[in-house]
């Protein structure tokens, strides 16, 4: 029996997990399990996990949701969705489910969650992963996807061929689109730079992505931003497209002009933001590489 646990049952982790636990509800071979509590917990144990789209409403069950490690047990493979803010918090809360074989796949809004991870568990194969979607907790128990654009990146330069094989595999037979990369630190990158200027952006002038179009003063922040977070990532040495700065302006045009940043609708709901690491990281990382990045000084000290 394969194990799977899901980690954070946010807009990334409950549409992903959803699926992984729609395509095994039944499965003999492969146990889905959500690692939930408080409102969540109870509203999935209840009712199950509701997934909204466009033009369709899905109602999954995993195998088990808890956030007891008795009843979880050991994990082979943990899929890890949480805030990045809780990352520490979230998995020593369920270390004892986590030996030294579990695969651990980290799809946080940052880059710097694989480091984070394996300062905690140094025996474990860390992946690096990232997503592109829209979506969102609508109501405790309830995932709103907006759009139809859905896909997952993974890889790793020293987890075994067979486990990523397994994975992937996985991954297919629940119809997820997944993509096994081997240069998965740019790929990894390549979505960073586009969620840490979204965020940043959209957070600090509190203007959604239609707006931040349609205003030649937002684009122009957006796209300063764009040149300093591509002028840090060429300053660590990784091999991104010539064009990367166009190809991401592209891809926020192509993105539905209504939607925003997770960071911008945690700030406007008063809640905490993740810009330690969206944000404050390319400050960081900026003064690590001698690379000047003023606009996300500025932005940072702003949000933080």
């Amino acid at each position: 029996m394969i194990r799977i646990g899901i980690l954070g049952l946010g807009g990334v982790g409950g549409y992903f997990g959803g699926l992984l636990a729609k395509a095994y509800f039944k499965s003999e071979e492969i146990e889905i399990i959500f690692i939930a509590r408080g409102e969540t917990q109870k509203a999935i144990a209840e009712n199950g996990l509701k997934i909204v789209t466009d033009n369709t409403e899905t109602i999954v069950h995993p195998k088990l949701v808890s956030n007891n490690p008795d009843e979880i047990g050991i994990l082979d493979y943990l899929i890890c969705a949480t805030k990045t803010y809780d990352i520490k918090e979230s998995l020593l809360s369920i270390k004892e489910c986590i030996v030294p074989k579990t695969v651990i796949l980290p799809l946080y809004n940052g880059v710097d969650a694989p480091e984070r991870i394996q300062k905690i568990f140094p025996e474990n194969d860390i992946l690096q992963g990232c997503v592109y979607i829209i979506s969102m907790i609508f109501s405790p128990g309830t995932i709103r996807k907006i759009g139809f654009y859905e896909k997952l990146f993974f890889g790793s330069k020293t987890a075994s061929k067979d486990k990523l094989d397994q994975l992937q595999s996985i991954f297919e037979k629940a119809k997820i689109e997944s993509y096994q990369v081997q240069n998965i630190e740019e790929t990894v990158w390549e979505k960073f730079i586009f969620i840490s200027a979204l965020a940043s952006v959209t957070s600090y002038l509190n203007q959604n992505i239609g707006e931040i179009l349609s205003n030649k003063e937002s684009k122009a922040v957006y796209v300063a931003l764009l040149h300093e977070i591509e002028a840090v990532a060429k300053a660590k040495g990784l091999q991104l497209p010539e064009d990367i700065v166009n190809q991401t302006i592209v891809k926020l045009e192509k993105s539905p002009k209504e939607a925003t940043s997770s960071m911008h609708r945690d700030l406007a709901a008063g809640n905490k933001t993740e810009a330690m690491s969206l944000t404050q990281f390319i400050v960081k990382e900026g003064l690590k590489y001698k690379v000047k990045t003023p606009l996300y000084e500025k932005i940072a000290n702003a949000l933080v």
